[in-house]
């Protein structure tokens, strides 16, 4: 399943908001420097979506805020 994700880095706290079935903008405390709102991201799609986090891989938007992730089941 592909998804849409918008992602706020150095937010307050870590927070998905979910748009639709498909669409999300994720708020994560991590900054965007070495990869850890990635990172931080994958974590938290992983706890929402009850899977292990190597089953979701980021296909485009690897340095931009707007990015579209496949969620393996």
């Amino acid at each position: 399943m592909l998804i849409h994700v918008k992602i706020k880095p150095d937010s307050k706290e870590d927070k998905i908001v979910e748009k639709n079935d498909t669409s999300f903008i994720v708020y994560v405390k991590e900054p965007a420097e070495d990869n850890r709102a990635n990172k931080r991201l994958v974590e938290l799609l992983a706890e929402r979506f009850n899977i292990v986090k190597s089953k979701i891989k980021i296909v485009t938007g690897h340095h931009a805020p707007s990015k579209i992730l496949d969620i393996m089941n």
